[in-house]
């Protein structure tokens, strides 16, 4: 297995699948790198080299007591680029909290860094409710998540993917088996990770980031019936705060989206990146960019 060292030590899992232009594929909370084999493998058969890490303190990676806030894992993914040899504009795919990690490494390894960038059900550009964000959720309800995760933190991933996947007695667009691949990803990452990380994607504010995405090619997906994420507050936000993004809704889809919409979120993702080159380094006018610190 392929492992990346973090600037704190901390051993970063990757894989490195194919050859071509580089794409970078962030995870969501609670899960891993698995979660876009299948994207990966149409992207390789498309010509491109993916990248997919497994968060600190999640999957095969390392669970350091410490580290779990977006500079932090912005980092890791410049460690990931560099222990890949990997200088060259990179495109960057989020999913949910890997929305985030979109975000902060573009604002802070800068413009140039970047080819193109998705956002697919993003907690980008906020998640929590305040007075000016009144489209987010209420922070009781967020402290209500921790709360639940801490008395029986196997019993809330269960239900909490039924949610993800808007599995139900009336609806259910993935198989049970989709459901128990997602439990053993999620509770693959320790308590600590677990906890620390949810707190990070509730409450980090990325408005500040999205004027770096000025002139980068951006796709946003997102289901109109995420319960975890609302588009209300993220997706359609994203939007307006990117005005030149292309906001593709998925109607009536939950937040798994990768998983309740594989085909076609498969389809717009790579459409997106192989149109007219778009993910090559000719996007941002250069081919050999360093690692900012």
């Amino acid at each position: 297995m392929t492992y990346a060292k973090a600037k704190d030590g901390t051993m970063l899992y990757y894989k490195d699948w194919g050859q071509g232009d580089p794409v970078v594929l962030l995870h969501g909370w609670p899960l891993t790198g698995d979660t876009f084999d299948d994207l990966a493998v149409k992207l390789v058969e498309a010509g491109k080299r993916c990248i997919i890490p497994d968060r600190r303190g999640f999957g095969r990676s390392d669970q350091p007591w410490n580290g779990y806030d977006y500079d932090t894992f912005a980092d890791d993914v410049a460690a990931i680029l560099e222990d890949a040899g990997i200088n060259q504009p990179v495109a960057l795919v989020g999913f949910s909290m890997g929305g985030g990690e979109v975000a902060r490494f573009t604002s802070k390894q800068g413009r140039g860094r970047v080819s193109a960038a998705v956002f697919a059900s993003s907690v980008v550009p906020k998640v929590v409710q305040s007075e000016d964000w009144p489209d987010g959720v209420p922070q009781s309800k967020l402290d209500d998540i921790t709360k639940q995760m801490k008395e029986d933190r196997a019993g809330f991933m269960k239900t909490f993917l039924q949610q993800f996947y808007g599995w139900g007695v009336l609806s259910r667009p993935v198989s049970e088996a989709v459901l128990d691949s997602g439990f053993q990803q999620a509770m693959m990452a320790g308590a600590r990770p677990t906890y620390a990380a949810a707190a990070a994607w509730a409450g980090t504010d990325f408005r500040p980031d999205l004027p770096a995405f000025d002139g980068i090619p951006t796709l946003i997906l997102h289901g109109t019936s995420d319960a975890n994420v609302p588009i209300e507050g993220t997706g359609r936000k994203t939007k307006e705060l990117i005005p030149h993004a292309t906001l593709i809704e998925y109607d009536g889809s939950p937040h798994g989206i990768f998983e309740t919409d594989k085909e076609r979120f498969c389809k717009d993702v790579v459409e997106f990146l192989t149109r007219e080159g778009r993910g090559t380094s000719a996007d941002t006018g250069g081919s050999a960019i360093p690692l900012a610190n």
